[in-house]
Parts: C-alpha cells; sequence; structure tokens
C-alpha cells in the first residue's frame, strides 16, 4: 500500500534534520509507513486517529520511543514483542478495538502512563485495564499465582415508563406461571436473580434490574445504566406513551451501545405498531423487537431464549479472572446481609486465598464498575463500607426523593426528616454513609452557611424566580446537543452549589457569583442546550470556571455528542442579543491550521480566530486550581528537570504541564536554527527568541504550550529559507505574541524578539 506524500515528506524532514519527535496523525493511514522504522532516534511518534488494524513487530525497532500515541486507530492487538520497547513511559491506546493484552506489556518496565479507555479488553477485564498499569500487573500476578477460572455473571436492565409492564416482566422471566395481578409502581430499582444452566454444566447469573419509570428517576439513570449489560424496553401496546427515541438515546450515551430488545407488552389483545426499520438504522444495538402477551406467555419462551443468546454474546463474559476473584464473589452473593464493613470485606478476601490487601481492593474497584455491589473507595466516610446489596442502598436515596414532605418542601430536608425516613432498623446506624451517598452521586448538596439543610435539586420549583440581570456586555456561551439526556444542570447546581448567588435556583437554571460577577446558567431542555451568560467584573474568570464544571460532567458520558459555541464579537453582533455563533471546535481546528480569520455568518464581517476564543476563555496562569480554577489553564509544576543534547536550552518537564511535545519542538527549532545558513544577526535573534518561548511555555498549561512551540517551529522553518514568505512567518509571529501578551513579564522578552525577527525578516520575504 501506497504512503502518502505528506507522510514520506514529514519521515524525510525527520530523517534530515534529525528529529526526534514524529507526528503523522488525522491522515487515515492503513499501516506505518515502514520507513518509519529507520527514524532510530524517535524519541516522540503520533500515529493517532488513523485507521491501523496491526502493530507490525517492526516497530521494536524504535528502541529510544519513549511515547507512543496510537489511540483512534482499528488495532485488535497488540504484538508479544512489544515487551523491547523498553524506554516506553507513556503508552496511549484509547479508541482500538482490542480485546486482550499480552501479558509481556507488564514487562515495559519504565511504562507509566498506559491509557486503554474504550476498547473492549476481556482479558484483562476492561475495568482492570483502564486503572491503569499498576492494575494491570497485579491482575496478571495474580492470575499466575493463583490460576484462572471464568465468571458467568451479566445485568439484565428493564426500562420502560412507569405502568407499562416492567415489573411483571421481571416475575414471569424467573417464573413463567406467575399470575398477573395489579403491580404496585415501582420505587427506583427492585433487583432479582434469575440463573441458567450453561452447556459445560455452569450456571449463568443474571441480576435483572427494574426501574421505576416516574420522572423523578430519570436523572438518577446515569448511575445504573452500566455498559456490559443486556437492555429491554418495555411499551404498553394500549398506549402511546412511550418515548422510544429518549430511551434508545438513553441506553445508546450511558451503557455504550450496549445491546437492546424492545418488548411490547401486548394487552387486552391489542397491538401496536412501530416504524421498526426507522429505529433499527438509527440505533445499531438495538437486536430484537418483540411481542409478549404476559395473560397467556405468547411469545414468553422466544424472548427468553433471545435474552440468553444476547447475553451470553456480551463481551465480558467468560473473562478469565484469578481463582481468588470467583470465589470471594461467590462468598458475597451468599451473605444476606445489606452491608459488611471493610475489615470484615479484607476478612472474607483473607479466607479465599488472598495475600496482599491491595490485590482486595482491585477486586472491590472491579466488582464495584460492574455493578455487584458498591464500595467508594476514594470517600473517607464511604470507604469504610462495603454496600454488598445495591437495591438497599438505591432504595434508601429514592425514599428520600418520593417522600411527600420533602417534595413539599421542593427538595429541602433537614437531618431530622433523614432520621424519620431512615428510621426502620435497616437504615438507622447508616444515615451518614447514606446521606455521603446522596452526595456523591449529586443527588443533593448541603446550603451554604445552613448547616444541616440540603437540597435535592432535581425537586426544586420549575419556576423561574425574577431577578435584575445587567444585558449590557455580557459574555455568552451556548451548547447544543444531539440528544441531551436529563440531569446536566442538577449536576452543575451541586457541583458548584457553593457559589450560588442568594440560592436563586430553580430546577432549569441557577444563578453563580465569584468576585462581583456573576454568571447565569439555564438549560432549555425542549431545545437541547445550555446557555451561559456572564456579567461583571472578572467575566472571563467565571466563565471558565463554569465550562470547566460542565466540561467535566460532559465527560462522564462517554459517547455525548454536543456542540461548544463562542458568539460573534463583530460590532453588530455585540449589540444583538442573539448573535452569531461559531462552534469552538472549528474555531480551534483554524488555530491549529494557521488560519487567523474567519467570516461572521450574518454579517461578513472577517475576525481574528484566536481573538473569538480569548474574548470569551480566560488563560490564567499562577497555581489557582485549589481555588476552583480548571487544569487547562493553570501551570501544574511536578517531575523533574530534562537537558537537551547541547545544552544551549534547558528543558524541565515538569514546567512544561508535562508536555514532552512541547519540548522536543522547542529542541527541534534549536537544532534548525543552529544547522541553518543564515545571518549571524537573523540566527542570533532567533536563537534567543527560542530560549525566550522556551522560557515562556513554563508557564503555560500542556494545550496552549504545544500551540506555542508549534508557531515557534513553523517560524523557525519559514525563517531559515533562502527566501521566506511573509503570509507564513507574519501568522506564526502572530500566534506567539497573542500568547506572550497574556503573560506580562514572562512574555515581554518574546514581544521584543518577536519584533525583531520580524523586521529582519521583511527585509528578505518575497
Amino acid at each position: 500500500m501506497s504512503t502518502p506524500q505528506w507522510a514520506l515528506d514529514r519521515i524525510q524532514e525527520a530523517k534530515e534534520k534529525g528529529l526526534t519527535s514524529l507526528k503523522l496523525s488525522n491522515g487515515y493511514l492503513k499501516e506505518i509507513p515502514s520507513a518509519v522504522f529507520d527514524l532510530h532516534m524517535l524519541r516522540i511518534l503520533d500515529l493517532r486517529n488513523n485507521q491501523l488494524e496491526i502493530l507490525p513487530e517492526a516497530i521494536t525497532q524504535l528502541q529510544n520511543l519513549s511515547k507512543l500515541d496510537l489511540s483512534r486507530n482499528w488495532l485488535t492487538s497488540l504484538p508479544e514483542s512489544i515487551v523491547q520497547l523498553q524506554n516506553l513511559t507513556e503508552l496511549d491506546l484509547r479508541n482500538n478495538e482490542l480485546t486482550n493484552l499480552p501479558a509481556s506489556i507488564t514487562r515495559l518496565q519504565n511504562l507509566i502512563s498506559l491509557d486503554l479507555r474504550y476498547n473492549y479488553l476481556s482479558s484483562p477485564p476492561q475495568e482492570v485495564a483502564e486503572a491503569g498499569i499498576q492494575s494491570i500487573r497485579q491482575y496478571f500476578r495474580q492470575l499466575v499465582e493463583q490460576g484462572q477460572e471464568k465468571l458467568y455473571e451479566a445485568k439484565l436492565l428493564i426500562l420502560g415508563e412507569g405502568g407499562a409492564g416492567k415489573t411483571t416482566l421481571a416475575k414471569k422471566i424467573v417464573d413463567k406461571n406467575y399470575q398477573l395481578q395489579e403491580e404496585i409502581s415501582t420505587e427506583g430499582v427492585d433487583v432479582t436473580k434469575w440463573h441458567f444452566p450453561l452447556d459445560d454444566g455452569k450456571t449463568f447469573r443474571v441480576n435483572l434490574w427494574d426501574f421505576g419509570g416516574q420522572e423523578i428517576y430519570h436523572a438518577t439513570h446515569q448511575f445504573f445504566l452500566t455498559k456490559r449489560s443486556l437492555y429491554v424496553l418495555v411499551a404498553d401496546s394500549r398506549k402511546v406513551d412511550t418515548d422510544f427515541y429518549y430511551w434508545l438515546n438513553v441506553v445508546e450515551l450511558l451503557s455504550e451501545n450496549s445491546p437492546l430488545f424492545i418488548v411490547n407488552n401486548e394487552k387486552q389483545e391489542r397491538q401496536r405498531e412501530l416504524n421498526e426499520r426507522q429505529l433499527r438504522g438509527q440505533f445499531d444495538n438495538l437486536k430484537e423487537v418483540m411481542v409478549v402477551n404476559f395473560s397467556n406467555n405468547r411469545g414468553l419462551e422466544r424472548l427468553k431464549d433471545a435474552i440468553q443468546h444476547y447475553i451470553k454474546q456480551l463481551p465480558h463474559i467468560g473473562s478469565s479472572l484469578p481463582k481468588s476473584w470467583v470465589r470471594v464473589r461467590e462468598r458475597l452473593e451468599k451473605d444476606a446481609r445489606n452491608h459488611i464493613s471493610l475489615q470484615e470485606y479484607l476478612t472474607i478476601c483473607q479466607e479465599n486465598g488472598f495475600t496482599k490487601e491491595k490485590d482486595c481492593l482491585q477486586l472491590s474497584s472491579y466488582l464495584n464498575d460492574i455493578g455487584v455491589f458498591l464500595h467508594f473507595q476514594d470517600e473517607p466516610l464511604l470507604n469504610r463500607t462495603v454496600i454488598l446489596k445495591p437495591k438497599w442502598g438505591t432504595d434508601a436515596v429514592y425514599k428520600v426523593l418520593d417522600n411527600k414532605i420533602v417534595i413539599k418542601n421542593n427538595g429541602r430536608f433537614t437531618r431530622n426528616h433523614l432520621n424519620n425516613i431512615w428510621g426502620t432498623p435497616e437504615y438507622a446506624t447508616m444515615r451518614d454513609e447514606l446521606l455521603q451517598l446522596m452526595m456523591k452521586f449529586k443527588l443533593c448538596y448541603e446550603i451554604p452557611g445552613e448547616k444541616g439543610i440540603y437540597i435535592a435539586p432535581q425537586l426544586l420549583s420549575e419556576n423561574q424566580p425574577y431577578y435584575d440581570w445587567n444585558e449590557n456586555y455580557n459574555l455568552l456561551i451556548r451548547y447544543d446537543y444531539e440528544f441531551m439526556p436529563k440531569g446536566i444542570l442538577l449536576q452543575l447546581i451541586v457541583a458548584l452549589n457553593k457559589m450560588i448567588w442568594g440560592q436563586t435556583v430553580w430546577r432549569s437554571g441557577v444563578l453563580i457569583e465569584k468576585d462581583k460577577t456573576r454568571a447565569e446558567v439555564i438549560e432549555l431542555y425542549d431545545r437541547r442546550q445550555i446557555r451561559v451568560r456572564v456579567v461583571g467584573m472578572h467575566k472571563k474568570e467565571l466563565m471558565t470556571i463554569v465550562l470547566h464544571e460542565l466540561d467535566k460532567i460532559h465527560a462522564t458520558y462517554k459517547r455525548l455528542k454536543y456542540d461548544k459555541l463562542i458568539p460573534c464579537n463583530c460590532v453588530e453582533c455585540l449589540e444583538n442579543s442573539e448573535p452569531y455563533f461559531y462552534k469552538y471546535q472549528q474555531l480551534q481546528n483554524f488555530i491549529e491550521k494557521y488560519v487567523p480569520e474567519i467570516q461572521c455568518g450574518v454579517t461578513g464581517n472577517m475576525l481574528n480566530v484566536r481573538s473569538l476564543i480569548d474574548d470569551v476563555l480566560e488563560r490564567k496562569t499562577g497555581n489557582d486550581e485549589q481555588q476552583g480554577m480548571p487544569a487547562q489553564y493553570v501551570i501544574n509544576i511536578n517531575q523533574g528537570e530534562k537537558k537537551v543534547a547541547d545544552n544551549k536550552i534547558s528543558i524541565t518537564n515538569s514546567t512544561i504541564h508535562g508536555s514532552v511535545i512541547a519540548a522536543e519542538s522547542i529542541k527541534d527549532s534549536f537544532n534548525m536554527i543552529q544547522n541553518a545558513s543564515i545571518k549571524d544577526d537573523l540566527k542570533e535573534q532567533l536563537q534567543q527568541l527560542t530560549r525566550a518561548v522556551e522560557s515562556m511555555i513554563q508557564n503555560l498549561p500542556k494545550e496552549q504550550a504545544e500551540e506555542v512551540a508549534d508557531a515557534m517551529q513553523v517560524l523557525t522553518k519559514e525563517a531559515v529559507k533562502p527566501a521566506p514568505r511573509k503570509e507564513w512567518y507574519s501568522i506564526s509571529i502572530d500566534g506567539l505574541t497573542k500568547a506572550a501578551e497574556n503573560l506580562g513579564k514572562v512574555g515581554e522578552p518574546v514581544l521584543k524578539l518577536a519584533a525583531k525577527v520580524s523586521a529582519l525578516l521583511m527585509g528578505m520575504g518575497s
């Protein structure tokens, strides 16, 4: 297969200039060009976002590699020989199609960062792999020490509107002779166990989760609708209240596209037609659409057969686990208690073959991730208890949300309320832990300044209160969602509860205040939008805080599709309450491609791309992360120092926010200048500018550091040509100065030197 010319050019440039970093990303490459394997000096190789299906053995020729990015490819396996890349410290394998890892990967002694999110791993289990390289090493060690056994267990989640027949379906699956009766509407979640035999004599365990259909429960689905599960959506054939698109979107989003059935509950012999072809065209996880009559069991056996077939095909079924893991799981399943202490759990582990506490905790993390029990190791209060019966915990939570007094109080409750709600013996000694569980799930928060009084935001009033708002000089941001799950704003309210202005908060909106600046965040669910506007003295800082929290919430939905929209800043749009909006990602793409301007879609005015972003987002220096400033805009100092070979530039990994790419790019720029045949005065000014830029990026977050380093490299490539082109070096100088302007004294040398370099180049440019 021929290698595209752009890739050959980059490889040739790296070879000629002795570069240690090579970027071949976003190129739809189907194989790694063979010439890459001759670049033995490479320390960084970026191959993300291609179509690679195989990682060839030849990769082991790159013995100096310290960072290898293979994310967003089509890899299905890794070679055992990867162990030969002993200098690897970072390996990114996100968004591939890996099902197994070679055990040899655990022998990469210097590997610190291994990212395996969004794969299909069964060995080790995906949950173990996503915990990082140390977790993977523990897993393989235990397999060797204890031997392995397969665990056959999965969740079947039954969804639908209230009264659709979900509870009847759960009971009919377990016992086809169950007699129909008027079911009490499920409150929260009911969990039932169902077992069926496998061909090898083993037993398959299915945990049937029957969800309450009331609207109040929808915002909590994200905590229970897990991946690696099978879903059944039940619809009442007599009614038309089932929003199939809502439910199918919810499952696709929250469960990473797990397989789903639609079951039409045929009541009184009435049938309901569905546009099945259209639904299948939009949702490829829709496996079956079936009609079942529970009064005479027509269609029931066919449904159960289909469930058994598909649930056995789930990716994690039959995963090899250390024998002690399986023994502990079986022991805990037989325990009738709702919860046990951490010490009791550790004792059970020791009785079943565990010798290391960290192995016990790894198992608890895995069982928590797959929904067998609840144990939150990162929460000091919740850490002490292992909740063996998740239904016990969820029932307690829903008892608060369903309480008539709490509902009447628009979500306000006190510890006295909880003493009554959780007054039965099964909850009496666990009230603190259960309250912490609600706060962990972002279902409530303590009202600032009102100790012991809490709010469940999904029970807030729907009415927007009156408040004054200055419409002048507002900063605006808008999020548009392809599908909008319920609960995003509610989570934001909990996350920023200490900043709510005068408790001005309602179910679909909130006012945030900080340093004489206010932000209004409103959810328009019918339009699938969240709108943010900010007014006051420190608009950019507060906007950045709000957007950071929203982006953190978005990151918890792995398949969420949305656009972040930046308003136009031309004169006409600034005076318009409905300005033209640009997609944030589009602006970022323009910056990456050094396209300086973009056109307003309303007026036709040309605008500076970088200013559109900078007018809204604050790029702040100083370690303010503890005060709520987002990490991507904050310096983060860690790790040690690394010297470049010629000792003329000192590159500190820690002070470049961990960006090895930026460091290597600056080094490459300096090497190009050193080896170039250019005038001495230009060479001297370029060298000084490179050192100034290297110093400046020590005070920039990772992404911006890499942008600035790239701009310096573009400038260098153009400046060392016999006839540099003004349109290219001016763009990169503009990028450097824009960054330097935000850094005060740190950026002043860059501004002065960039002006000198520009003046020298003006006499040479064509």
